[in-house]
């Protein structure tokens, strides 16, 4: 059973899913897999005929703790330490820097058929809600600071308070330290050396910590919004899940508190670009923003859910990872609409990444052969796509294409390497046949001849021609295909060639081959 079914099977009762995000910067990719995760495991229990609720908070009322290197470092770098949703917006488009940021990943959202209930801290504690845990966990540190030493090894100090007042003075909330609670008032330094990357005033007094005036620390923060929201499912990625980490900690502040269970949870991996975890307030890695404008929104769900949640994703967007998704969303579909998976299981991730309903079958072209047709002069690609396909094409045959030329277009002008462009010497024979040896030569001169002669030219005919003719040269197989993408190519390697040579007209691969023959010929000989 898929993960997210047998989650389902075991819930009892309403559920709530809840998940979160910071938004310190532009929202990357890796992003998507906590919000797709927790969007299947709400679909997973509407399917299971459980009620459920999905929401999604933003936690706006975090620290600025780092400059992007994207924004202008004089205009933000004064507002470190600032909450987010009291940092100025990069722009007019938003009142502050929080929605500025998370309006961008919300429309990311919707382009995946993601559809929470989405809700801001910022309004939590400034409305109120939040002040009965505020004043809970204050009235119960020593029960927190038991369950930061008990489970993480982190000593705090015994006039240690759970909570961080905004400075009256200079408005930063990370820098202030809150050592006393009396009489529903806080007592709080703004702290000069609290952090490395930007300095307290030095301010303290007495202030109320209630209606917006500061917030929990994040990991008691965690359990508040589990109490108040009434979260019953909260995956977490593998940073917070590790043992004594983040997630242990909020586990053991909601057993002490409150005597009660935590949300269940598992941990899951991150995306990788490269081998490098994505972060979005330094800037590494793809935006989800950018991502969704390549990938059509099944696609991208599939990058998410094709792989088990504890198995990191090595993802970014050259052209073998592409063309694999592809080919493996393509090769699992034709085995939904053949009926050949060998368990039911297989097709799951193949469901869940449709924006709605059951997968609607399609007949279109390998993904790489596309990429290929765009880079060839004079074709007109929609013609050759329905003659390749071979039968009538439907219209949601058309959408489908349509979408993928779009985003083969769009790799190539921004993502494709110049080493994986296909860049075809039509008007003049490159420079490197030079390169080759006489054997070779000789090669393209007999493969001229059988090519010639041959009625039909289609890609797997063309792939065999290439292949007997070598071996009744006795020529590897290996130096006999680098000497047909030098002919036409200028390099030693290139996509498959019977199908390269398919997209060609016959006259003028047999003209090619000829003059390649005759212009390396005579250069080898004198």
């Amino acid at each position: 059973m898929f993960w997210a079914d047998k989650l389902a099977a075991s819930a009892n009762g309403a559920q709530i899913v809840n998940d979160s995000k910071t938004p310190s910067g532009r929202v990357h990719v890796g992003s998507l897999r906590g919000v797709i995760i927790h969007d299947v495991i709400d679909r997973a229990l509407k399917h299971a005929g459980k009620p459920v609720k999905f929401i999604y908070g933003v936690d706006d009322y975090d620290a600025l703790d780092t400059t992007p290197k994207y924004l202008d470092q004089a205009k933000f770098k004064p507002y470190l330490g600032y909450p987010l949703c009291n940092v100025p917006s990069p722009d007019d488009s938003a009142s502050d820097y929080a929605k500025y940021f998370m309006a961008e990943f919300l429309q990311v959202f919707d382009y995946l058929g993601v559809k929470p209930e989405v809700y801001w801290l910022r309004d939590l504690y400034r409305s109120g809600q939040l002040n009965e845990y505020i004043d809970i966990f204050l009235n119960n540190a020593h029960l927190i600071r038991e369950a930061y030493l008990e489970v993480s090894g982190a000593k705090r100090a015994e006039n240690w308070y759970p909570f961080q007042a905004i400075c009256e003075n200079c408005g930063k909330i990370a820098t202030t330290v809150v050592t006393d609670y009396k009489d529903k008032q806080v007592f709080y330094t703004c702290e000069p050396n609290a952090t490395n990357w930007t300095e307290g005033c030095g301010h303290s007094g007495w202030v109320s910590p209630f209606d917006g005036n500061g917030k929990l620390p994040w990991k008691v923060e965690w359990v508040a919004k589990w109490r108040l929201l009434g979260v019953s499912i909260e995956m977490a990625g593998k940073d917070h899940s590790q043992k004594g980490g983040s997630r242990d900690v909020a586990n053991a502040i909601c057993r002490k508190v409150f005597g009660e269970q935590p949300p269940y949870h598992s941990r899951y991996e991150f995306i990788l670009v490269g081998g490098t975890k994505m972060s979005s307030s330094k800037g590494v890695g793809s935006s989800a923003r950018e991502i969704a404008a390549l990938l059509p929104p099944e696609l991208l769900r599939f990058l998410m859910l094709r792989t088990p949640p504890k198995t990191a994703i090595n993802f970014s967007p050259d052209y073998e990872n592409i063309t694999r998704l592809f080919r493996d969303y393509d090769t699992l579909f034709e085995k939904l609409v053949q009926g050949t998976a060998k368990k039911p299981e297989e097709l799951v991730p193949l469901t869940y990444a449709q924006l709605e309903g059951e997968p609607k079958p399609y007949q279109t072209i390998d993904f790489s052969t596309l990429i290929s047709l765009l880079q060839i002069p004079h074709i007109e690609i929609e013609a050759e796509i329905a003659k390749r396909v071979g039968t009538s094409m439907s219209d949601h045959d058309w959408q489908v294409t349509r979408s993928r030329i779009a985003v083969a277009q769009k790799w190539l002008a921004d993502y494709a390497d110049e080493e994986e462009k296909l860049v075809l010497y039509m008007d003049n024979v490159p420079e490197q046949i030079n390169q080759l040896s006489g054997e070779q030569v000789s090669y393209l001169g007999q493969l001229a001849q059988v090519l010639g002669d041959l009625d039909n030219w289609d890609g797997d005919e063309l792939q065999t021609a290439l292949f007997s003719t070598s071996k009744q040269m006795e020529l590897g197989a290996k130096q006999a295909f680098s000497a047909v993408y030098y002919a036409f190519l200028g390099k030693e390697r290139g996509p498959k060639a019977g199908n390269m040579l398919s997209w060609l007209p016959k006259d003028f691969v047999v003209t090619r081959l000829n003059d390649v023959n005759k212009l390396a010929g005579s250069a080898n000989a004198n």
